[in-house]
């Protein structure tokens, strides 16, 4: 089990690791928009990469590679609302393809996908962190070296709590 906390940590395997969190803190009721990362208990469901910056990643969990069109879509007039889109969108959305490193690597977790309640939040994401691990929109993100051990260790069934 990996445990996130409001204090910035992530404990595994009796090992913290500092991490980042969404700028309004831990919420029990996120709602789209509102900064927060989600209380609750998830799995990674997939595992998104840029190939041509990280070599290879070894993990249990699907692993999809990041393409110039990726992208996420948070836009709550869409479809594909908490879905994977096809870049460019009309809809409001996240670039998976950018030119710092946050999305070298992108965990998505299971966070309102079944079923997906338009408004409830989006695109709430296990991702690298900024080199002064400043806030997040919701998702948490960790060092580079950090989350790739992680995902080396984790299962396909491995529970990630988000306490307050």
């Amino acid at each position: 089990m990996i445990i996130i906390k409001k204090s910035g940590f992530l404990l595994f395997n009796k090992i913290k690791y500092r991490c980042a969190i969404g700028i309004s803190g831990i919420i029990k009721k996120k709602i789209e928009g509102d900064g927060a990362t989600p209380a609750g208990t998830y799995k990674l469901i997939k595992l998104y990469y840029r190939k041509d910056k990280i070599d290879f990643i070894k993990s249990d969990i699907k692993k999809i590679i990041i393409k110039k069109n990726t992208g996420w879509c948070d836009d709550i007039k869409s479809k594909f609302y908490n879905k994977e889109v096809k870049l460019p969108s009309k809809y409001s959305h996240e670039k998976f393809y950018r030119t710092d490193n946050v999305y070298d690597i992108i965990g998505v977790l299971n966070y309102n996908t079944k079923p997906i309640i338009k408004g409830k939040g989006s695109a709430i994401f296990m991702h690298l962190a900024k080199k002064k691990f400043s806030k997040t929109k919701g998702c948490v993100a960790l060092k580079k070296k950090d989350l790739t051990y992680i995902l080396s260790k984790i299962k396909k069934n491995t529970k990630i709590k988000i306490i307050n």
